[in-house]
């Protein structure tokens, strides 16, 4: 049961209506995620700034949908497991074992590989990560606008993770089991 309300778009009024006409233009649909966002318009527009921010990163669309899935298994978030699956395969055209394998921190690509082993540390050791788990990341071939990156977007999808897990939201795509080996 949801502990904080979806906003219904149709009756959303204020800065949060236009955000959610802007998602609604982009996506054809307004996810539960930024309805349940939208009751603080700060919240969302941060959210969506970030993202959209990440989307013209050079990290790439596959990259951070693979975080995104590794992120998700490691704090337990039902949300963005689901969603990050579905949007990694059909929009993204991710295919499905490279899913599967990000959902546990794995990659066949050795430089994904270091990224999703590096978001993990991240999110294992809270972002105090030591000078060899930087050195590790770099010699998979990032450069320091890439870890930053990877960074950025480990901590969009803590927010996202803490965020639906804490007001419990109603998962609205496919749903996809989680990987409980890769919890942290």
């Amino acid at each position: 049961m949801p502990r904080l309300k979806a906003l219904d778009p149709q009756t959303t009024t204020g800065k949060s209506s236009e955000l959610f006409g802007a998602i609604q233009s982009k996506l054809g649909m307004v996810p539960n995620m930024m309805r349940t966002m939208g009751n603080s318009p700060a919240v969302l527009n941060g959210y969506l700034s970030l993202s959209g921010a990440l989307a013209e990163a050079s990290l790439g669309a596959k990259v951070g949908e693979l975080i995104a899935l590794t992120v998700a298994n490691a704090n337990s978030c039902d949300y963005c497991n689901a969603a990050h699956s579905f949007i990694g395969e059909k929009l993204v055209h991710i295919d499905t074992k490279a899913i599967a394998d990000a959902r546990e921190g794995k990659s066949t690509d050795q430089k994904i590989q270091a990224a999703l082993t590096f978001s993990r540390v991240l999110v294992d050791k809270k972002g105090l990560v030591s000078n060899a788990d930087v050195e590790a990341v770099k010699d998979a071939g990032y450069d320091d606008a890439g870890i930053a990156e990877i960074i950025a977007h480990v901590g969009l999808n803590i927010l996202t993770n803490y965020f639906n897990n804490a007001a419990q939201v109603t998962v609205d795509f496919p749903e996809v089991e989680l990987v409980e080996t890769a919890v942290i």
